[in-house]
């Protein structure tokens, strides 16, 4: 029966407490209803699986060109890039990335990737006691991003994770943590407006070959900032977070362990079964513009929509034993810690391509993984681990 009437909350999801243990508050917005008005941003919250997919699949309806984020203000300061648009514009931009980042574009560097994956797993387990965020979650993206990119070798790279982090925070209220990176995403706009300019990147990389669009007249030169910005943002803190997860995910569940080192056919699904149970992104809002039912709530046009991709990936009308990490799940693909849609995460391709390599790794060199307890990262929009101490022992 369809219903005019929308329950309301006082729920913030942006409360210290809410970001480091969100997922009472989510299961407390599902129960209320397919859709939930947030009274604290006068936002409307999708927290379950089947309407954040329809809604992620209805484009037309559930626009992104107006912003992704939950506040006006820093909307309007983000257009450009292919998260932040729509076709026919978006089909365009979108393509010039996601040519480098698909699958088959990126099985050149199954090899070089997998060496690399080797390598760290051989010095991690010499090392001992490490940290699974700056040892392990962060060395890979960091090792491998800014060559791909062309950043210059002595300019940028150490501040890519700062700027990353800022970009994302951005998406979340003018709070105390957005505010903050103010300064960072003003230094990230001058680097990437300076990367823009011919010659500064090296040459023969995905950000050279993105200039030398613009220099062919295929984009405008002054949409090169952002369209360099959708790379950076979707192969940093997302892939940052699920490898962190990972570590502390089979660490926790040794049995899972055990599971996947006798049959490595598993890892694929496993990756999936990670990113669905510690979903990477939070969620992001669409601008609704055009009259629209979803669930069995009648929405207007005009409304701001949060999409919570970590409570879709928990809700139990949709998934078996939710909060049980399984990674046999046969439907763990389904998952939309990356999103989905048109605006699935254009990186997300080269997540699992680090994911897989790292746990092939893992399940030939490593017989047990352990864990302390982790700290858990105040974000607006990433969900991440902050620290966490492990050790892995050899086979």
């Amino acid at each position: 029966m369809l219903t005019t009437a929308i329950p309301t909350s006082d729920i913030d999801p942006y409360t210290d407490e809410s970001i480091l243990a969100p997922y009472d508050d989510y299961r407390a917005l599902r129960d209320l209803g397919p859709v939930v008005r947030l009274d604290q941003y006068d936002v409307f919250a999708v927290a379950r699986y089947r309407e954040v997919f329809e809604a992620l699949h209805d484009h037309e309806s559930f626009i992104s060109g107006e912003g992704v984020g939950i506040t006006e203000q820093l909307n309007k300061a983000q257009h450009g890039s292919s998260l932040t648009s729509d076709p026919p514009y978006h089909d365009l931009v979108r393509g010039m990335v996601a040519r480098h980042l698909t699958p088959k574009a990126l099985r050149e560097f199954h090899t070089h990737i997998q060496d690399w994956a080797d390598r760290l797993v051989d010095e991690l387990i010499e090392r001992g006691e490490f940290d699974a965020v700056t040892d392990f979650g962060q060395a890979f993206p960091l090792a491998l991003v800014p060559d791909l990119l062309g950043w210059p070798v002595d300019e940028g790279r150490e501040r890519l994770l700062a700027w990353a982090a800022a970009g994302f925070n951005a998406f979340g209220p003018l709070n105390a943590r957005t505010q903050a990176g103010f300064p960072l995403l003003q230094e990230m706009g001058q680097f990437l407006h300076r990367m823009s300019i011919p010659g500064n990147l090296r040459p023969d990389t995905w950000g050279a070959q993105l200039v030398a669009d613009a220099q062919n007249g295929k984009i405008a030169n002054e949409l090169l900032p952002a369209l360099l910005g959708d790379f950076l943002a979707p192969s940093m803190d997302t892939s940052v977070s699920a490898l962190s997860s990972l570590l502390w995910l089979f660490g926790a569940k040794p049995a899972q362990w055990d599971l996947l080192r006798s049959d490595p056919s598993l890892i694929p699904g496993a990756f999936n079964e990670i990113v669905r149970r510690e979903s990477p992104l939070r969620g992001f809002t669409r601008l609704l513009v055009k009259d629209r039912v979803l669930g069995d709530t009648q929405l207007e046009a005009g409304a701001r929509v949060m999409l919570l991709y970590g409570s879709a990936n928990r809700d139990e009308r949709h998934w078996d034993a939710p909060e049980t990490f399984d990674i046999t799940r046969a439907n763990a693909a389904e998952h939309l810690g990356f999103g989905h849609g048109i605006h699935g995460c254009v990186g997300q391709a080269l997540s699992r391509l680090e994911g897989h390599s790292l746990l092939a790794s893992l399940t030939k060199k490593v017989r047990r993984i352990e864990v302390g307890e982790p700290t858990w990262r105040l974000h607006n929009t990433i969900r991440g681990i902050e620290s966490l101490p492990v050790t892995l022992r050899a086979a």
